[in-house]
């Protein structure tokens, strides 16, 4: 019986660790997430709870990240930290939850969408392509594996 609870226990453990929690997106916070993928090709996709096209973007992105495993892929969610149990729910079901995770935690949303981009109102979803070098490019609406592929092998050929 000791065995069967310590075998619990450790897989409770795993479990755990292998989500990532949802981290607060805050003045600043978008700067940082730019300079600690500094240097390689990732992916910044924003998306809320509320987006119907989010939802085929993050499939596509779950499917992206398993077959590029190296791919960094930061997801950022328009909701509020107060729904951050659904938003764990939702990346779980696209294989997402090992992804770096933030959630806007600023009343004023609006500060934040101009912190991340002067030229985005809040469209989603909003997806910005960011090379090693630093440079990015933002889509607005939904994704295109074919052209995702290709900024991957680019970059890759490029970092």
């Amino acid at each position: 019986m000791k065995w069967l609870f310590a075998m619990l226990l450790c897989l409770n453990a795993i479990c755990s660790a292998a989500a990532q929690e949802t981290k607060p997106l805050l003045r600043g916070s978008y700067q940082n997430i730019i300079s600690a993928h500094a240097g390689k090709p990732f992916i910044i996709a924003l998306w809320s709870l509320d987006c119907t096209h989010c939802r085929d973007d993050l499939a596509l992105l779950g499917k992206l990240h398993a077959r590029y495993r190296t791919l960094d892929v930061v997801l950022v969610a328009t909701d509020t930290p107060s729904q951050q149990s659904e938003i764990q729910t939702v990346l779980e079901h696209y294989a997402l939850q090992r992804s770096e995770s933030w959630v806007f935690a600023d009343s004023y949303v609006e500060r934040l969408r101009f912190e991340i981009d002067t030229q985005w109102y809040g469209e989603l979803p909003r997806t910005y392509f960011f090379d090693a070098q630093g440079h990015g490019s933002a889509v607005s609406g939904k994704l295109d594996r074919g052209q995702i592929e290709r900024w991957i092998r680019s970059s890759r050929k490029r970092g």
